[in-house]
């Protein structure tokens, strides 16, 4: 192999390892895409979970689950329904580990 194609081949390589090392998102990688919905049907919640700020998300997030196989939808963290859920699992998780 001649010194100029060892060269290229190098440059490649250094390239390729500096490029891993830099972050693809600067928000993270979040479940939710957008604002999310103002409100949903309280009948067709299923289930709520709350994602807090972290490493991956630097967003609160608030995921319901929707009865009947219908999907999830994210809720708008801001919006008065999410801010109830909220306050009402945090609610519930404080009694649970009252209760230990």
């Amino acid at each position: 192999m001649s010194v100029k194609g060892m060269v290229i081949a190098l440059a490649v390589i250094v390239c390729a390892t500096t490029v891993q090392g830099f972050p693809m998102f600067k928000g993270g990688r979040c479940l939710c895409i957008g604002p999310g919905v103002k409100a949903v049907k309280v009948a067709d919640i299923e289930k709520a979970t709350i994602i807090y700020p972290s490493n991956n998300c630097d967003k609160i997030e608030v995921i319901i689950t929707l009865k009947a196989h219908k999907g999830q939808r994210c809720l708008n963290p801001k919006s008065k329904q999410a801010s109830i859920i909220i306050k009402k699992i945090e609610r519930m998780n404080f009694l649970k580990y009252q209760n230990v």
